[in-house]
């Protein structure tokens, strides 16, 4: 199908791995212009070469920590002075990696919204202001299903996630009537070399296994791709009518 995205600028954060690597992918895939990002300038570089086959002058890159507000500006300065403002901006900066426990240090919780909100609220706040004057564009959040319903996770994170699907939805409340639509896409267990499940069957393959077959009703884990086709829909115009939803991605496993 397709989706009508030729030509749009696309920026993708934490896109040199996992899953905003296959959002990347899925983005290139429908004709957009990718913005290729990460900490490590050799994973950025990496994952432009392995992308960019056959389509690399619609494939650009950007190394440096997203969480840093004066990155972030630079990012943005980087974008516009290469032809044109960001049409799409894809929140996907996050870590589930977080103490667990109901008594926890303040540095933790600190540690955990700062990389979790607070860093998507940067890249909100940097990039938003270009298409409200544009009076079109578009927001994906990517959140977790911790955000949504008690899971397990460390309270920090799942409490950090939520935060974001609350920011996300009064987001776009408040900007719909610029021409700017805000989403958020929470998937469930992603798999992923050098991710965290992925970790985890090389630890314990049956009994990581036996919690998939037994929680989740399609009984398998997600891809990045997957996830990247949900975000690719949201950012379409057959998703003309939809802001400030949360498109849920996990095979079924959430029951509220």
């Amino acid at each position: 199908m397709d989706l009508g995205l030729h030509g749009q600028v696309v920026f993708v954060a934490g896109s040199s791995r996992g899953i905003g690597k296959g959002m990347a992918a899925v983005f290139l895939d429908e004709g957009a212009r990718v913005v290729i990002t990460g900490r490590d300038s050799a994973a950025v570089d990496s994952a432009c070469e392995e992308l960019s086959t056959g389509r690399p002058e619609r494939v650009l890159s950007f190394a440096g920590d997203l969480s840093q507000p004066a990155v972030v500006q630079e990012a943005n300065r980087r974008v516009l002075a290469h032809g044109g403002g960001v049409e799409a901006l894809i929140c996907n900066i996050g870590s589930g990696t977080a103490q667990n426990g109901w008594q926890l240090p303040a540095a933790e919780w600190d540690r955990v919204f700062r990389i979790n909100l607070w860093a998507s609220i940067g890249l909100i706040e940097t990039f938003l202001p270009a298409m409200v004057e544009a009076r079109r564009g578009n927001v994906i959040f990517v959140s977790s299903i911790a955000g949504l319903e008690s899971l397990g996770a460390p309270l920090p994170y799942g409490a950090a996630k939520a935060a974001i699907e609350h920011y996300s939805k009064d987001l776009a409340r408040r900007v719909g009537k610029h021409g700017v639509r805000v989403n958020t896409v929470a998937p469930g267990n992603i798999l992923f070399p050098g991710g965290t499940w992925q970790k985890k069957l090389d630890t314990d393959s049956a009994r990581v296994m036996s919690m998939i077959t037994a929680e989740v009703p399609l009984a398998r884990f997600g891809t990045p791709e997957e996830i990247g086709s949900a975000a690719a829909f949201l950012v379409s115009q057959r998703a003309a009518f939809i802001t400030g939803a949360c498109l849920v991605a996990d095979g079924g496993q959430t029951r509220a």
